[in-house]
């Protein structure tokens, strides 16, 4: 299981997951009332769960030659999503959300 802190506007707003099982959870902390990760994702107290990263989140990564070249630098399997955002969504992206590894 890997997790990760997610934050927007450096506000911390909740906690995404990665299952051993490969089934993603995106869970709002309790008591949050900022702005939501993205349209998509409303704040609620319920987890949001997928078999897949969840597009937003995989929407934040490099695509093509960028995302080789940044598998091959930081030593990260190219078809590991999770493990490439917790490396490189801590800073300077796009929008409002950052993540943080745990």
């Amino acid at each position: 299981m890997r997790q990760c802190k997610v934050y927007v506007n450096g506000t911390e707003a909740g906690l995404l997951t990665e299952e051993d099982s490969g089934q993603y959870r995106f869970t709002y902390l309790v008591g949050y009332a900022g702005r939501a990760v993205c349209l998509a994702m409303p704040v609620r107290s319920e987890a949001y769960t997928s078999d897949h990263l969840f597009p937003f989140f995989f929407n934040m990564l490099s695509e093509g030659a960028n995302r080789k070249m940044q598998s091959q630098l930081l030593h990260i399997d190219e078809n590991d999503d999770f493990g490439i955002l917790l490396a490189t969504a801590q800073t300077d992206t796009i929008g409002a959300v950052t993540i943080k590894p745990m």
